[in-house]
């Protein structure tokens, strides 16, 4: 216990005066923290502009652009007499899609005639071309509801059955766990883990790496060898202190501060938070056995970066992967923990429920601290006699 807790000593000092470790534990995690979810802080696309081309000009064209404007995805920013003058203003950015409305739109309407309009929207950015097609798409569809049902009435239908005939099924959406319908609350809670990941993958190796500049004061010279378990052990403990700080910050207090949803107990989300914390410094200890040097361990984090982005399973859905991929990213701590921790901390889960990727975080942290401890002991084997070949190259 002597040398575990010596190793703790040891490695905690360095955390906090080894220059490099320090900037990606604590001035990264805060940078991180105040810079990334900024240009989703808005949740949701809004009020997107549009042009208007209207070549009817009758009062059912005018209703219709008015409730267009109305919406909160869509803005009417200019109502233009031709298609050319409209184009224009998309080639120029002004505007994001064109809207024509017919000649004999109304006449068309009211004698129960299909009275189609065009949509041209800039599909080069999806979530433009989602919120303008699906709001021209609503006002449509309601308008051409009220104008049948009139119609219907009009003709002698009773207006409770006029209703039901155009619109049979009439849907309500409730959108849980996300109320706003926004994508900071899809996206922010699985990326502050990838975040977290890569912090601790990058600290954990570069500690790993870069030699000691000195002896620690006041060394004890009766202080009992660390073994190879010892040694791992005591690093774990150290890397549980700036995990301690770090990881709450993260997942409590940064969501709390931007506004997405929370149902589950802090204490549930740091005790899920614990073995991902374990896989991910025992991931980093074999990077720092294998790599060797600093910048070795910079270039690989960062180059495996966007795939394990990938492999993460909010941007790829894991049903969609191969199999041989999916066991892949089963390998990774930051797969299990976006699938629990979101679970747990936004949609409210019990343990109970998340029982399998937490038990795996459980799995992958015994199975890389082995492998981690077993580096170790082959590092601090004794050198080869003359004459002896070194294996453990």
């Amino acid at each position: 216990m002597r040398a575990v807790l010596a190793v703790f000593r040891h490695e905690l000092r360095r955390i906090f005066t080894v220059r490099p470790v320090f900037s990606v534990f604590i001035l990264a995690a805060a940078i991180y923290a105040v810079f990334y979810p900024q240009p989703y802080l808005t949740e949701a696309l809004r009020n997107v502009p549009i042009v208007v081309v209207d070549r009817d000009g009758t009062a059912s064209s005018r209703e219709m652009v008015r409730r267009l404007d109305a919406t909160s995805d869509v803005s009417v920013a200019l109502v233009l007499p031709d298609l050319p003058s409209a184009q224009r203003a998309v080639y120029e950015r002004t505007v994001s899609g064109i809207l024509l409305i017919p000649g004999n739109f109304e006449r068309d309407l009211l004698h129960g005639r299909p009275s189609p309009v065009a949509l041209y929207a800039d599909a080069s950015y999806f979530l433009i071309y989602q919120r303008i097609a699906g709001a021209v798409s609503a006002v449509a569809r309601t308008l051409g509801a009220e104008v049948e049902s009139a119609r219907l009435v009009g003709a002698g239908v009773d207006p409770a059955l006029a209703g039901a005939v155009v619109d049979p099924m009439p849907l309500t959406a409730v959108p849980l766990f996300n109320p706003q319908g926004g994508y900071a609350s899809y996206l922010l809670p699985a990326a502050f883990i990838l975040i977290l990941q890569q912090l601790l993958l990058i600290g954990t190796g570069l500690l790993g790496t870069i030699p000691d500049p000195g002896p620690d004061p006041g060394p004890d010279p009766n202080q009992p060898k660390a073994g190879p378990l010892a040694t791992v052990t005591g690093k774990y403990m150290a890397y549980l202190v700036p995990a301690a700080l770090i990881l709450p910050f993260y997942l409590i207090a940064l969501p709390y501060l931007y506004g997405i949803p929370r149902l589950g107990s802090p204490a549930t989300v740091l005790l899920f938070a614990l073995p991902f914390v374990l896989a991910v410094c025992g991931l980093g200890l074999i990077a720092s056995a294998v790599f060797r040097t600093p910048l070795a361990v910079q270039l690989a984090t960062a180059a495996v970066g966007l795939p394990v982005f990938f492999l993460a399973g909010f941007s790829w859905p894991q049903e969609s992967m191969p199999d041989a991929v999916r066991l892949v990213a089963r390998l990774l701590p930051s797969t299990s923990a976006i699938d629990g921790l979101v679970r747990v901390a936004q949609l409210g889960a019990p343990l109970s429920e998340v029982a399998e990727p937490f038990l795996t975080l459980w799995a992958l942290a015994g199975l890389y601290g082995a492998i981690a401890v077993a580096l170790a002991a082959r590092r601090g084997a004794p050198a080869p006699r003359p004459g002896q070949v070194d294996r453990r190259r």
